[in-house]
């Protein structure tokens, strides 16, 4: 009867050890993650809470009159009566709606035309120049002109959240067609792609990070286009509750205003963000984060 070898059977064990190793700290691997995540929440939210403490604290102490600024708990109070009063969906909804409109015209006239004058040479040298003398002219200072043509409905509304978003997407669109690699596209064309191929699977594909870019920075002006458009002649809204709680000297219900389209502006942003992390799954490989 032969003996065990001790050299083998100490080699078994430790393939055992090392393969169980290996399996736990693929299992502790989500948990590391989750952690991390935790923590990074918890980072974020502790510049939050820091703020609604001093801000609480200030009026509570007597340091601002509570007549000025009022305590985050006044405010809250203030959005649960108007949500109680059904008021507050009735605000949220129009401005909303009004946002989205706009900002939804602005991508998709942005897009389009930004596609158009980063591929086509001759067609920006004809439209730059307009664009350029129109570009700084601010949404604002359109305010008398919207009005005059458009009246004081939503179209006029519409419209200047309009103006003030679109610039932002068709900057990056044009930029961003035009730093796409020219090897790329020289390669693409050297093995018998189309025109249209190339645009489609090429120059666009490449361009949508910038062109994202341009969109969330459009999402941030039409929130501030929106508080502007809705302090003249809107009869509802969450500019014109703002407004018209200032005028009125309720002043938490003003804050609670304010604080509903800070809420909405980053809710607007987390869903571009949101959407661009959908379409662009492929730049994740590239990315030099793990």
């Amino acid at each position: 009867m032969s003996a065990v070898d001790p050299t083998r059977e100490s080699g078994a064990l430790a393939k055992i050890t090392r393969a169980e190793s290996v399996g736990m700290l693929r299992r502790l691997a989500p948990l590391g993650r989750r952690l991390r995540d935790v923590g990074r929440i918890a980072e974020r939210g502790f510049g939050i809470l820091l703020l609604l403490a001093v801000w609480e604290a200030l009026p509570r102490l007597g340091v601002v009159s509570d007549a000025y600024l009022s305590p985050p708990s006044a405010v809250l109070r203030s959005i649960v009566e108007l949500a109680t009063q059904g008021l507050l969906w009735k605000h949220v909804g129009a401005s909303l709606q009004r946002s989205l409109w706009g900002l939804l015209l602005a991508i998709s006239t942005g897009v389009v035309l930004g596609l158009s004058m980063g591929s086509f040479r001759r067609l920006e040298n004809i439209v730059d120049p307009v664009l350029q003398l129109f570009r700084q002219t601010s949404a604002f200072a359109l305010f008398p002109v919207f009005i005059l043509f458009l009246g004081i409905g939503e179209l006029s509304k519409i419209a200047i959240i309009f103006w003030a978003s679109f610039w932002p997407v068709l900057l990056s669109t044009i930029g961003g067609v035009k730093q796409v690699d020219r090897l790329l596209i020289d390669s693409a064309r050297s093995m018998g792609a189309s025109s249209r191929f190339v645009f489609l699977k090429v120059v666009l594909p490449a361009a949508l990070p910038s062109i994202f870019t341009g969109v969330r920075l459009a999402g941030a002006y039409c929130i501030t286009a929106l508080v502007a458009a809705e302090m003249i002649g809107a009869h509802s809204g969450l500019g014109f509750l703002t407004l018209n709680s200032q005028e009125t000297f309720q002043i938490p219900t003003m804050y609670g205003g304010i604080l509903l389209l800070a809420l909405l502006g980053l809710a607007l942003n987390y869903l571009l963000a949101l959407l661009e992390g959908r379409l662009l799954r492929w730049r994740k490989g590239l990315s030099l984060e793990r």
